[in-house]
């Protein structure tokens, strides 16, 4: 396995409002490459404790493969389902969990995944590919109704109609299997504004991996749980990347009587972080103690 490329984001940010100190057990739900991760361990000592979960069991084994820190557990696993993780352990609480819920750098980097439409690999786009079924299955069997509701829901595609139109003449003849089949289809349904850096096929591809991964209900699932599983003042820290997942974040954040909101606005990148890591632009950064 080759070394991560992900850059973590709003990193700073991340240490300030989780506050990790020697001893404390915290949860990396998202461990990705382990950037957040290791920076964490580093500020626990001996006696602390990191428990990395991905659902993507190649995050984990790459992260195995490079692990250099005996602080951190790396564990093929949902965050949604962190109680029962937390049992098989014999762990009553934990001290503070941060959820990134970006796509990793590696993702993108991985061709055969599909994430990343600039290129030709199989229109996967699970997390976990032994859960689920595949983006291009998924375009096979729903009609043209449900494609179009999909991509506006999920994607906030005002093009949804079009793009979903398109897609079902063209499975007539024709699979739709690779992620470049598909970006080129939605780039031939929605114009481009001029001086727009955005692709067009960027909200498709959201709607599509948020639907086949269920992330919202896993997110929505974890704001649920999460709470019962941190100890009095345990911090909770979420980095979102879309109007979604910071309307689920925000709302619980402010209506959950366990929590206690400490982030009134938003956390944002700052300008140097944005131009070094062009993918942290969107990142939004919430935070909450429990009470």
């Amino acid at each position: 396995m080759t070394n991560s490329i992900h850059i973590p984001v709003l990193l700073d940010e991340v240490l300030h409002w989780l506050e990790p100190r020697a001893g404390q057990i915290l949860v990396d739900g998202t461990l990705g490459g382990g950037g957040h991760a290791r920076q964490l361990a580093e500020r626990l000592g001996d006696s602390g404790r990191v428990l990395g979960l991905d659902r993507d069991p190649a995050a984990v084994e790459a992260f195995r493969d490079q692990q250099s820190t005996h602080l951190i557990e790396p564990i093929h696993a949902n965050y949604a389902e962190l109680g029962d993780v937390l049992a098989v352990r014999q762990i009553q609480a934990v001290d503070g969990i941060l959820l990134d819920l970006g796509l990793s750098s590696d993702q993108l980097s991985d061709v055969d995944r599909g994430f990343s439409f600039g290129a030709g690999g199989t229109l996967d786009l699970r997390f976990d590919p032994t859960e689920g079924e595949p983006a291009w299955r998924m375009l096979e069997r729903l009609d043209e109704r449900a494609l179009a509701d999909l991509i506006f829901q999920y994607g906030e595609e005002r093009f949804s109609r079009r793009i979903a139109r398109k897609i079902v003449e063209t499975r007539r003849y024709r699979s739709i299997r690779t992620s470049e089949d598909l970006a080129d289809l939605v780039r031939h349904c929605v114009p481009r504004s001029r001086g727009h850096r955005i692709d067009p096929a960027t909200r498709t591809f959201q709607a599509l991996r948020i639907a086949v991964n269920q992330e919202l209900v896993n997110l929505e699932r974890a704001l649920a749980r999460l709470p019962d599983v941190l100890r009095p003042g345990g911090r909770l820290v979420i980095i979102s990347f879309h109007s979604l997942e910071d309307r689920l974040v925000k709302n619980a954040f402010r209506s959950d009587p366990r929590l206690q909101n400490l982030t009134r606005k938003p956390i944002r990148p700052s300008d140097a972080e944005s131009a070094m890591n062009p993918r942290s632009r969107s990142a939004k950064l919430r935070a909450a103690a429990r009470c």
